[in-house]
C-alpha cells in the first residue's frame, strides 16, 4: 500500500525539526581519535577501541595512522600507504570505526596538536577525545604543545602493563595539575600484545593470524611483510 504524498512530506519535516532542537538543546556527537603506527593492527588496538566506544558512550573512533611520527624517526616504519590499508582491512567490519589518511598524507612530521586542533575546527559541534595508552602518558612531558592538545580535546588513558597503581596516580596527578585538566582513565582489561612481537614472529616463521583482524594478513602476506 503506497502512502499519501503528503504524509511522507510530513514525516520528513518532523525528522528535520526533531533534529534540529536536538541541535538546540546541545545534543553532540562524541568522537574519539585513537593514533598509532599500526605496523600492523592486532586484536590489542580492537579491544581497546571497543572498550573507549563502550566506556565512554562514543560515537565514533577514528583511527589515525601516524605518517612520520617524530618520536619515531630512528625506526624502520612500513609503507604508510600500507599501514593505512591495514587499519581500513582491520576495522572494516564496525561501522563506528573508521580511518582517517590525514596524518599519512603530510610531509612533515606529524604532531598530535595539529591533529587534534585542526579536526575540533574543522567539526566544531563533535566533543573530541583522545586515546593514548598509560605509556604515553608517563612520557606526555615530551610532547610538543601538550597545553594545546588538551585544550582541543578529553584526554583519555587506556592502562598497559608495566606501571604500579602508584605511578598511575602520581603521573594522572601531576598531569592534571600542571595543566589543570582532567584525565579519563579507563582500567580496562589487557591484552598484553605488541607490534612489534608480531613482526619479530612472523620474520621466524610464525604464524600470527589469531592476533591480527580479519583479513588484515591477507595484506601482510600480499605485500610480504616483516619478512
Amino acid at each position: 500500500m503506497l502512502f499519501p504524498l503528503w504524509k511522507i512530506i510530513a514525516c520528513v519535516i518532523i525528522f528535520q525539526v526533531v533534529r534540529l532542537l536536538q541541535y538546540k538543546e546541545g545534543v553532540t556527537l562524541k568522537k574519539a581519535i585513537f593514533g598509532g603506527t599500526f605496523d600492523p593492527i592486532h586484536i590489542g588496538h580492537i579491544h581497546i577501541a571497543y572498550e573507549a566506544l563502550y566506556n565512554l558512550h562514543l560515537d565514533k573512533i577514528i583511527f589515525m595512522p601516524a605518517g612520520n611520527p617524530p618520536h619515531k624517526n630512528n625506526k624502520k616504519i612500513t609503507d604508510a600507504q600500507i599501514r593505512y590499508d591495514l587499519v581500513k582491512k582491520g576495522i572494516e567490519s564496525e561501522a563506528r570505526f573508521e580511518v582517517s589518511d590525514y596524518e599519512i598524507n603530510k610531509k612533515e612530521n606529524s604532531y598530535t596538536y595539529e591533529t587534534v586542533e585542526l579536526f575540533s575546527e574543522l567539526q566544531r559541534n563533535i566533543e573530541w577525545y583522545f586515546l593514548i595508552g598509560l605509556d604515553s602518558l608517563m612520557e606526555l612531558d615530551n610532547w610538543k604543545n601538550v597545553d594545546r592538545i588538551l585544550n582541543s580535546c578529553r584526554l583519555v588513558v587506556y592502562n598497559r602493563s608495566g606501571f604500579t597503581e602508584e605511578e598511575v596516580v602520581k603521573q594522572k596527578s601531576y598531569i592534571e595539575q600542571k595543566f589543570n585538566t582532567n584525565i579519563i582513565y579507563i582500567n580496562m582489561p589487557i591484552i598484553d600484545i605488541s607490534s612489534t612481537s608480531i613482526r619479530n614472529n612472523i620474520k621466524i616463521g610464525r604464524n600470527m593470524n589469531y592476533l591480527l583482524p580479519r583479513g588484515v594478513e591477507e595484506i601482510i602476506k600480499g605485500f610480504n611483510l616483516y619478512k
